[in-house]
């Protein structure tokens, strides 16, 4: 299965247009089976979706699954969700993260019919002290959900592995991958998106996504993956470390 996470910068690209088209080319260049959006939705004013989704389906084969509750919305907090295939299962929790901009992530289980697996969604905010409280949220939240495989991606704006990094929250669990630049798009310096695996072994084949197209469309490459849901020993699933201390409130069905 491949997975692909994607800032498209409100599908305003490195040009100063808004080319929602352009987005979708993009997508159709990945070919991925799962794809992770941030920035899908206007800012202010009504949080409208920027995709035309009826486009979306013709030219890439991938349908939203949508986590908005505005009318016409696309994601949650900015962040959705879009698959090639229709799940046999799906479950979804939204969280609100802590920091000082409105910050959020999806955790959503899902089934194609090979068995379980678990996504995890998120857009980090700017400041590195909310960066280390969304971490930890995350954490905590899947020390709290049943095992399963899960990818945590998205981008997460932090570049640094030192000391006071969040980054180093998930290591733990989910280890280092090697970082791969892919912003700002048209010269990739900072490896601000990011795919994790757990258990460690599930995810390879990581890989920035770089192509004239994709340097014009959005000011993140996308980043993608690779993720193998039979390697050996991935349904034994190890024992978790339990979080410390609980920095997000329980989730629910849809905690919001």
């Amino acid at each position: 299965m491949k997975v692909a996470t994607y800032n498209i910068h409100k599908c305003v690209g490195t040009d100063g247009r808004s080319r929602p088209d352009r987005i979708i080319a993009v997508l159709k260049e990945i070919g991925a089976d799962v794809v992770a959006l941030q920035e899908v939705d206007r800012r202010f004013g009504s949080r409208i979706g920027l995709l035309d989704l009826e486009a979306l389906g013709r030219e890439t084969g991938l349908r939203l699954l949508a986590q908005s509750d505005a009318v016409d919305g696309h994601g949650w907090h900015g962040n959705a969700l879009l698959v090639s295939r229709e799940p046999v299962s799906y479950h979804r929790i939204r969280m609100r993260l802590p920091g000082v901009e409105p910050r959020g992530a999806v955790l959503v289980d899902l089934d194609f019919g090979e068995g379980p697996f678990r996504i995890i969604a998120a857009h980090f905010g700017l400041l590195r002290r909310s960066r280390l409280s969304q971490a930890g949220a995350l954490v905590t939240a899947f020390g709290r959900l049943p095992p399963m495989p899960t990818i945590l991606l998205g981008d997460l704006n932090e570049w640094r592995t030192r000391r006071g990094s969040s980054l180093n929250v998930f290591e733990p669990l989910f280890g280092q991958p090697r970082p791969l630049p892919s912003f700002p798009s048209r010269r990739p310096i900072f490896p601000l998106d990011r795919i994790f695996g757990w258990p460690r072994g599930l995810i390879n084949e990581l890989a920035v996504h770089d192509t004239p197209l994709a340097r014009r469309a959005s000011d993140h490459l996308p980043l993608t993956a690779r993720v193998d849901l039979t390697g050996p020993g991935l349904m034994a699933h190890p024992d978790r470390p339990r979080p410390s201390s609980p920095t997000t409130e329980r989730p629910g069905r849809d905690s919001v």
